[in-house]
């Protein structure tokens, strides 16, 4: 069952790459917003896009006090050649075993489908975006106008 907006958004704790090995909860981040972004896999073509276009975009997100964490179910190693080779500047999480996918509700017969929430800093979904075929990526527009009306809620 996917979540909707107010939901409270399904706490985890993931180990992750970001300048090093680390583990990753997302309750850790009550207080401020975190843009969590499920994708396919590594080095995949709009992955690759989704994701490089998220990190050349970061210092946005953070005028908003916010983090963005990609997720995926590729390994910590995986994630840090991706990182690495694509100079990503936002941690990237591994959900081995599609567990927190399953939690947000977007497992789909064909995988994971690609998906953006943003969590607002008391842990509720504050606004999603699964995609139906999973080949276009939500747009870096549309979380920081995400992320502006949380501003403008507060």
């Amino acid at each position: 069952m996917a979540l909707t907006i107010g939901s409270t958004a399904p706490d985890f704790t993931l180990p992750g790459w970001y300048d090093g090995v680390a583990d990753f909860s997302l309750s850790s981040r009550r207080g401020n917003p975190t843009v969590l972004a499920f994708y396919p896999g590594d080095e995949r073509l709009v992955c690759t896009r989704q994701l490089c276009t998220y990190s050349d975009n970061i210092s946005d997100m953070h005028l908003f006090d916010a983090d963005v964490w990609g997720i995926s179910k590729q390994s910590v190693e995986s994630h840090r050649d991706f990182a690495g080779a694509r100079k990503l500047k936002m941690p990237l999480l591994t959900d081995a075993d599609n567990e927190v996918a399953r939690a947000y509700g977007i497992v789909g017969p064909l995988g994971v489908r690609r998906s953006v929430f943003v969590v607002d800093g008391n842990g509720r979904i504050a606004w999603r975006k699964v995609t139906a075929l999973g080949v276009s990526a939500p747009t870096t527009h549309e979380i920081r106008a995400a992320l502006g009306a949380l501003t403008r809620a507060a």
